[in-house]
């Protein structure tokens, strides 16, 4: 399945594997990566769980030529699972299967406290809206009622209809407000 269609079948349902999942949705270069590094650094040092989806719209490679890992796909493994004592990696090849959708990825995934997806902005998550002002693009939550909160470096230039609106460089506010949402998904009083 393409990931330019909503990829839903079966995503509520896996989604209740984690604490909760949150998407970052953007523009190119509104700074969805630099965000996830510093709120993944920030949950994770309150001792909370947490993963993350990446979607890339390219043809990447993370695994090293000349590696038995690599060897073993060059060779013809469709998957290769690489595992020592400080971390495991499976490498599936696509191949003619169509590209994985998230539900399937958050299957995969070990249970987590807070998953951060960054792509899949299609997808029926709820997320958080990165805009910045001076990339002079139109706001993407005018249409996609998924879109939950709106992280701005320019917070008064946004429509009065904005859902709530957090300062882009205010990390601890973006942080609680996932927060909350994690709590209120364990049935706790939020924080």
């Amino acid at each position: 399945m393409s990931t330019s269609l909503p990829d839903n079948d079966g995503l509520a349902d896996v989604m209740q594997r984690h604490g909760t999942v949150v998407g970052l949705a953007g523009w190119s270069g509104s700074g969805k990566t630099t965000l996830a590094e510093k709120l993944i650094a920030l949950l994770s040092s309150q001792g909370l769980d947490v993963a993350t989806i990446k979607h890339a719209h390219h043809d990447f490679d993370a695994d090293t030529p000349g590696k038995d890992s690599y060897r073993h796909r060059a060779a013809g493994a469709r998957q290769v699972a690489v595992s020592s004592a400080a971390r495991a990696v499976l490498f599936t090849e696509n191949r003619t299967r169509a590209e994985r959708t998230l539900a399937d990825l958050l299957a995969a995934l070990e249970p987590a406290d807070i998953v951060i997806v960054e792509g899949f902005k299609k997808s029926a998550i709820p997320k958080i809206e990165i805009h910045r002002a001076a990339a002079n693009k139109p706001v993407l939550f005018t249409g996609d009622a998924q879109i939950i909160a709106v992280a701005s470096d320019d917070v008064s230039a946004l429509p009065d209809a904005a859902p709530p609106a957090i300062a882009l460089d205010d990390i601890d506010a973006i942080a609680a407000f996932i927060l909350a949402r994690y709590d209120q998904h364990r049935g706790a009083a939020p924080q």
